[in-house]
Order: structure tokens, then C-alpha cells, then sequence
């Protein structure tokens, strides 16, 4: 049996993207779509003394933002320094601080600063080494691309030779599962309930922040706090 999840991709995402990743064979990122402003591509959460707070990717839109994501370039990169002072001054005493920030800071500091894609795939990868995660991870890019949304994901699925395809539960208001269990693929909904918790600055705990809360407040452990108690919805 064979698994692929499709997404587009997120600056620094938080443990429930990380926890689809691994629940599946392939992860194919969806980057060959509309950019579309105040969303997760470029900006992401972290926790501080105010509550959680966004840190954000500055990027250029031109015209009326028919571009793709994977066609978004980067306004600059003084984000990275402003990004860095900012994890620093919230988790400075976290139990992992020591270890991860110079490793966060150094794959901030050689990302490549293209397009928001590049930069995010970039520190995907970095990331689900990290964490242990070996998925493959693809691009739609690879991918003959149809008009029809269901059909789009149904043929890269197809492409792939997967049995199930693994979605979050935000998509069942436009995923048509009749299509897709006719043409041999079964549509699991990922669930992203039962997150243990654990000591974070600043409480009360938040689930929705970026994956660096986890790595810098767990380190070494932070693999076992990226998975749900029940992988997919039943």
C-alpha cells in the first residue's frame, strides 16, 4: 500500500505539517498554485511573552496576484536576522536552545533566498531530517497538472501509483472521495487531535505554533511530540 499527501508548502510549519509528512510514503509540494496573501506560505507562529505572534517572510506580489507560489520571489533578507532575534529573545532559556538555535541560525543564514518555495523547501527538508522524517518529498512541478481541482490531485496520485491519499480535514468541503474511490484511491483525513504537551515558555501551552517551538523547547525528543494519538480520522 502506498500513501501521498499534497500540499502547499508553509514557512516553518507547525507539528501537524511534519505530522502529515510522515504519515505518508510520498509528500508532493503543491507550489504550482495561486499565491494568496495573509496565509501560511510565508509566515508562521511563535510563542512569546504577548502570546503568539507572527513572523513573516517578505515577499513581492505583483498585479493582482495571479502568480504562483513557486513564482513568488523574496522582498530582501532582512527577515533573517529579524526572525533570529526574535526565536532568541522567546526561547533563549528553553532546554534546547543551546543545541538547536546555531543549527536554526545556520540553516536560516544558507537558505536560498529565491522564491518563497525554494526557501521553504529548504528548510523542510532540513527539518524532517531532523526529526527522523525520511518521506520523499516531490514537487507539482513534475507533475502534468489538470484544470479541475479533484482531478489535479487525483492524477499526480495516480502518477504516483498511490492506494490512499492522505488530506487534511479542511479539504472536505470541495474533495469529491466518489472520483477518487472510482478510479482506486482511497481518501484518509489526517487528524491532528491528541498532540501531547509539553513545557513551553510562556503558558498557557499553544498547539498552532511553528515546529521550532517544539525542537528548541524538546530537542533530542522533539520527534515523539509531532505525532497525533490517532493518525487519521476514523
Amino acid at each position: 500500500m502506498k500513501r501521498v499527501a499534497i500540499s502547499q508548502s508553509n514557512y516553518l510549519p507547525w507539528k501537524g505539517y511534519f505530522d502529515t509528512i510522515a504519515s505518508v510514503d510520498e509528500f508532493v509540494l503543491y507550489d504550482r498554485m495561486q499565491y494568496t496573501r495573509r496565509d501560511w506560505r510565508n509566515r508562521n507562529k511563535i510563542k512569546t511573552r504577548q502570546g503568539p505572534q507572527w513572523i513573516t517572510v517578505p515577499v513581492q506580489v505583483k498585479g493582482k496576484y495571479h502568480q504562483a507560489i513557486d513564482e513568488t520571489e523574496l522582498d530582501g533578507d532582512a527577515f533573517i536576522g529579524e526572525h533570529l532575534s526574535a526565536i532568541r529573545h522567546s526561547y533563549a532559556r528553553t532546554p534546547g536552545f543551546d543545541a538547536v538555535f546555531p543549527w536554526l541560525e545556520g540553516l536560516l543564514r544558507t537558505a536560498p533566498l529565491h522564491t518563497i518555495s525554494t526557501l521553504n523547501r529548504h528548510l523542510l527538508q532540513a527539518i524532517c531530517l531532523r526529526l527522523g522524517i525520511g518521506t520523499r518529498i516531490r514537487d507539482s512541478s513534475e507533475f502534468a497538472l489538470a484544470d479541475d481541482r479533484n482531478e489535479r490531485l487525483l492524477r499526480i496520485c495516480e502518477e504516483l501509483g498511490a492506494d490512499e491519499y492522505v488530506s487534511g480535514p479542511a479539504a472536505k468541503g470541495y474533495m469529491d472521495e466518489a472520483l477518487f474511490r472510482e478510479r482506486g484511491v482511497r481518501v484518509r483525513w489526517k487528524s491532528y487531535a491528541g498532540y501531547p504537551e509539553y513545557e513551553q515558555p510562556y503558558p498557557p501551552f499553544e498547539h498552532g505554533v511553528s515546529v521550532v517551538d517544539i525542537l528548541l523547547c524538546k530537542a533530542m525528543e522533539a520527534a515523539s511530540y509531532i505525532r497525533s494519538s490517532e493518525p487519521f480520522e476514523s
